[in-house]
Formats: C-alpha cells, structure tokens, sequence
C-alpha cells in the first residue's frame, strides 16, 4: 500500500480528535466535509455556530464553539484577553483547547500566516523536551509511493540561517516526527556542496559541527556528512564519493543547511519530479499544531489532518512551568 493510501487507515487507529479554526474558508470547508465522510479521525470546528453553519451541515462533525456558554472560562487563564468579552482569535482559542486537552491537534493556515501560526504554538504550547528550535518538514511523496520512498526534507519553512546547535535540534525533531508520520527509522543526511572534505568553506563547517551535535544528542540513529545530495540518495555514487559511509546512499531524511537550500529544493522536486509536498509539518512544538500552506488544496488540508492525528500518538508532556 502506498504512503499516502494508508495514511486515513492509520490516522483511524488514533481516534484523535483535531480543531479546525478556519472552518468558514472554503477550502477547509470541503475538507471537513471529506473528513466527515471517511471517518477515520473526528474533526472538530473551532467557530461560533453561525460561522461554521456550512461546515456542519453535513453531520459527522463536533463543535467547540468560543462562545458558548462556560468555554471562555476553560482557557481563561491561558488566554486572558477573552475576559474582556470581546471576539475571540479561534486560532489562539484551538491552540489553548489543545494545550488543555479538549482537542489531540490543531491544523490552521489557510487563511493565517504562519508566523502566525507559529506564534500560537509557542506562547501556548511552548517547545517539546530537548528542543528549543521550532522547525518545520516537507514529505515528499511520489503518488504510488511506498512509505519507504518517502523523503523528509528538513527545514524549508522557518529557520532562515541555522547555527549548527540548530541544525542538530531540526535534524533530531524531524526524526522524532517521522518515527510517527512514516512510521520508520530515519536515515540522516546533513547536506551541503561538499562531500566529507571535498570542498571546505564556512557553511561547510556549519554542516560538520551540526552533524557532530547531532551524534552526541541521538547516538542511535544512523546519520552521515557532510554529503551532496547526490551521494546522499544514489547508492552507486554514494560508493564513489564515500565509501565507508553508513547512510551508504539510503538516505530518508535530508537535513538543507539554510532555509534557501530547504524551501528551493522542496518546490523543485515537487514541480519537476511531481512529487506531492505535504506540509510545512511543524516540529519542535511541545504539541501537534500544523501550518498550511495558503495555497493549499482541499486534499492537502485532509493529508495534513491525518498527518496530525498521527503526530498525536507522541506521549504529551506539560510544559506550562517553563513558559
């Protein structure tokens, strides 16, 4: 079965339920609506029931609706501006929900920006143990691909210019996310224009001491660098170029040493190779908040949706005492 045919048969096993706080976009709209009737996780709109009146005509859809009597008051601590009576950022409100456990995920970014987004998640949630960076992947998938063939690609939507501290933490968050979205272990691969010595410079150097952090922070993964992405991904240059590597041209994650490298080469191989691009999935968080791109179809917003009820799965820990 392919990657993303069984994608709703796992996201199912979750029975997570996730906010959706543009139900009145239309594009979401439908989504929920297809949600609706596969029914594999349980949607939730986070909307006042005038708002979302479309979105729920259809049944097979919950409601947490901001203004309903006793709501305000569950998130008041978190979210003290609602005192006021005043309208109500449903964005904030799903994420302060998730963080309450009223709701296992949160998917917005149709119609907010992700800084936006991003925002939301680390004011209410904050960043998950170990990980102070919040990052961001792209899944590449061919439309008959295996799970096997997926590729995460690693950051192409958040961090402009990684340190080599932050690289380590993006490639060990990408890793923690794939375990539960793929559902295998991650091979990684620090990329640069260099190939273990054949060039040097300082994004070089970036690369190697990132790969080093990396070793020293999650021993048990196999990882290599620093690596062209030819060497990476093709087993027969990857004997040339370096041999006694033990990505051995197997690579599943590709770790772009800037967020230019990151987002130019996810849109490439998306465009050229028509390779599906599902995310930006974020990672880091201490909870399952997941951007959209506003661009995104209404197929990419149900992807996402199972995506996140996958990321659901991960043990949640209480990170209130330190934000």
């Amino acid at each position: 079965m392919s990657f993303l045919a069984g994608l709703r048969d796992r996201a199912a096993a979750t029975g997570a339920r996730i906010g959706f706080p543009e139900a009145a976009e239309p594009r979401t709209e439908q989504a929920l609506r297809r949600l609706a009737e596969e029914g594999a996780i349980r949607p939730v709109v986070v909307e006042s029931a005038a708002e979302a009146e479309n979105a729920l005509a259809g049944g097979g859809i919950d409601l947490l609706d901001p203004y309903a009597p006793g709501r305000r008051g569950e998130v008041a601590d978190l979210l003290p501006e609602i005192a006021s009576g005043g309208p109500v950022d449903t964005l904030r409100f799903a994420v302060a929900q998730l963080k309450r456990g009223h709701l296992d995920g949160v998917v917005a970014g149709a119609k907010s920006a992700t800084a936006d987004v991003l925002r939301a998640g680390l004011r209410l949630l904050g960043t998950a143990p170990g990980i102070k960076t919040v990052s961001s992947s792209f899944y590449m998938v061919q439309s008959d691909g295996r799970p096997g063939d997926v590729l995460t690609f690693t950051d192409a939507a958040v961090v402009p210019s990684p340190t080599a501290g932050q690289l380590a933490e993006i490639a060990e968050a990408a890793c923690r996310a794939r375990r539960l979205v793929v559902g295998d272990e991650p091979r990684v691969a620090f990329l640069s224009y260099s190939t273990r010595g054949s060039a040097d410079g300082d994004s070089v150097r970036t690369v190697r001491e990132a790969l080093a952090q990396f070793r020293s922070r999650v021993p048990d993964v196999i990882c290599d660098g620093e690596l062209q992405v030819d060497a990476a991904l093709v087993p027969d240059i990857a004997r040339r170029k370096a041999p006694d590597s033990a990505i051995a041209g197997r690579a599943n994650v590709l770790v772009f040493p800037d967020l230019d490298a990151g987002n130019i080469g996810y849109k490439l191989v998306q465009r050229l190779a028509g390779s599906h691009a599902l995310g930006p999935i974020l990672q880091g968080l201490a909870g399952p908040l997941n951007d959209l791109s506003r661009g995104a179809s209404v197929e990419d917003i149900v992807h996402v949706a199972y995506i996140t009820a996958l990321m659901s799965a991960a043990p949640r820990i209480d990170t209130s005492e330190s934000h």
